[in-house]
């Protein structure tokens, strides 16, 4: 038996083992952190560069079957030494910490099995998105600058070879992006090369004036005789593979499901999107409910509207005839569109500065960087979506941007506008990702991650906010917030539907067509959107119902205790996490606060 001064030296002696071990697996778990970091940096130079770090600034992302074998092997490693580490004695920030990194590999591994790399062309991402884009987000202040462009540049020509044989790869094993989704990359292309890659020259016309004017001139003329003429070339052949062999090839079927391990894949889709388990059929369900909510909310907006009045037979006709005449009205009358592009970007410039105005009153903590409102380019317009959200980071002195879509002004109605300015600006997508790129004493790979669910379930619940801030005084405008809710909720329909339970894709435009007031363009790129991308648009109103869900929690719970910033700061205080993480942090704020 042992006395009780023994226990005691012996429960000390435990508490300091503990202790030490603790600190050792948490130097550990961080230097793991670092190390990946550093690791990302290297193999991913222009992330490393929109981040500021130019130590492989003449270097573009190896995309060969070799790199990215090479890259799994690595991700495997550092996933393995992560499960090695102790998790006894580790703090509550390191145990989330080591959660979201986990996470993040576990992800990584296993996509890669799906082999979905082989399919790395689509309107809206890969090689003909990034080329075009290599002059932007990266700084240009010295020679060395200047030079590290050009050999990105001239590595295109290398890039699009392994893109092709990837494809080629893609094409015997059945992994390609559906045909019908691929309709309009040819064209892209075509505007690439009548002028839309002239815009990689755009650093040379802004040259520092420290520069003497022979280095200039050399500059220059390396890059009109050398890497421009490079690129171009590898386009010309590139668009020549993808009418000739890629496109004729590619699988009729649009379904997820009809992929090799289609059901796996897109069941892991699923999950790494909206971060639940939730089944297919679940959310087509979820999504059918709120279809269904949101047309009842969208029929009171309509009757308080001047439009009954305005029209003499709309008190005769049925809830879905009226619904018809008040869309067909939208889609058509003139008051509702902008006439030149100048006025839709100033109409969203103002729409931000006064939201701009509301902020303090929502949100304790604001981010520094600041963003700003940008024309969408040209040869993606036609196929790109209403808008998209670039993000910047402070230390590379690149603002966030917010892309607004000008092609074809009678297809971009006004209504919509403050919703969506909302969702992509603030308190949407910059708000929340600069907020989490300034986390301090935070690692530095959490600053950077994306949850899907997260991000643009928060975004889609900063265009609800518009009604605290008073933005929807209008109708029209309120009926525009309510057409983007419905446009999210007819997502978890259509995306499920088409990958799951065998929609063609008429049918999943067609529903669209009948539930939105949204025009036939962005409906058709949306469907194509959903398509090509399986999974990822369920994930806006599944985080969205989630976020409302726990601030109604935290109302019901705190009462007049309840403080809106506070949990603003709560919610958004943790960059972005999966819904799981998000709810227990709330959670614990609640518990916290009612004490």
């Amino acid at each position: 038996m042992y006395g009780a001064a023994m226990i005691q030296r012996l429960a000390i002696l435990c508490l300091f083992v503990t202790s030490a071990r603790g600190e050792g697996e948490s130097a550990r778990l961080h230097a793991l952190f670092a190390e990946r970091y550093a690791w990302e940096m290297r193999a991913f130079p222009e992330t490393a560069m929109s981040r500021g770090d130019y130590t492989n600034a003449d270097r573009i992302t190896d995309v060969s079957l070799e790199a990215i074998e090479r890259r799994h092997e690595a991700t495997r490693g550092h996933l393995a030494r992560l499960l090695a580490i102790d998790e006894r004695g580790l703090g509550a920030d390191d145990l989330l910490s080591r959660s979201l990194f986990r996470r993040q590999l576990e992800e990584a591994v296993e996509a890669h099995q799906y082999r979905m790399y082989l399919a790395p062309v689509g309107p809206r991402s890969g090689p003909l998105q990034s080329i075009p884009q290599m002059g932007e987000r990266v700084r240009f202040e010295t020679q060395a600058d200047y030079h590290n462009y050009l050999r990105r540049l001239t590595r295109v020509v290398v890039l699009l070879h392994h893109t092709r044989k990837k494809m080629g790869i893609g094409m015997r094993e059945g992994r390609t992006p559906p045909a019908v989704t691929l309709r309009g990359v040819p064209d892209q292309v075509t505007a690439l090369l009548d002028g839309g890659i002239n815009a990689l020259g755009e650093p040379f016309d802004r040259m520092p004036g420290y520069f003497r004017p022979e280095e200039r001139r050399k500059l220059r003329r390396q890059f009109e005789e050398i890497a421009l003429l490079g690129v171009r070339d590898a386009l010309t052949s590139f668009r020549a593979f993808l009418v000739d062999d890629y496109i004729p090839n590619c699988r009729k079927s649009i379904a997820a499901r009809d992929l090799p391990d289609g059901e796996a894949y897109y069941a892991f889709r699923l999950r790494a999107h909206t971060t639940t388990d939730l089944s297919a059929k679940e959310i087509h369900d979820i999504g059918m409910r709120e279809v269904a909510r949101i047309r009842a909310e969208m029929m009171d907006v309509i009757r308080g509207s001047d439009f009954p009045a305005a029209h003499d037979d709309s008190g005769v006709l049925s809830e879905r005839e009226l619904f018809e005449a008040f869309v067909g009205y939208l889609r058509t009358d003139s008051r509702f569109y902008h006439d030149d592009a100048t006025a839709l970007l100033d109409g969203y410039r103002a729409i931000c500065k006064r939201v701009d105005g509301c902020l303090p009153a929502f949100f304790a903590t604001l981010p520094r960087l600041p963003y700003g409102v940008k024309e969408m380019p040209d040869y993606m317009a036609p196929t790109q979506t209403t808008a998209f959200y670039q993000h910047g980071d402070i230390r590379n002195g690149q603002p966030g941007w917010f892309y607004a879509n000008t092609y074809r002004l009678e297809q971009r109605p006004k209504y919509e506008m403050i919703a969506l300015a909302m969702h992509e600006a603030v308190p949407g997508h910059h708000l929340q990702v600069a907020l989490a790129q300034e986390l301090e004493n935070t690692p530095e790979f959490r600053k950077h991650i994306w949850v899907t669910a997260f991000g643009e379930g928060w975004a889609l619940y900063s265009e609800r906010l518009g009604i605290e801030m008073g933005l929807y005084t209008d109708p029209y405008d309120d009926f525009g917030r309510l057409l983007y809710e419905m446009w999210r909720a007819c997502r978890l329909v259509v995306d499920t539907g088409m990958h799951a339970f065998g929609w063609s894709r008429d049918r999943a435009v067609r529903f669209m067509m009948d539930n939105t007031a949204l025009s036939e363009l962005n409906i058709n790129n949306e469907v194509d959107r959903y398509i090509a991308w399986p999974g990822q648009a369920t994930a806006y109103k599944i985080g969205e119902l989630k976020i409302r869900a726990l601030r109604e929690r935290a109302e019901t719970s705190l009462g007049e205790r309840f403080d809106l910033r506070a949990f603003h700061d709560v919610v958004l205080g943790a960059g972005s996490v999966p819904l799981t993480v998000l709810e227990e942090r709330v959670a614990r704020w609640i518990a916290a606060s009612g004490e």
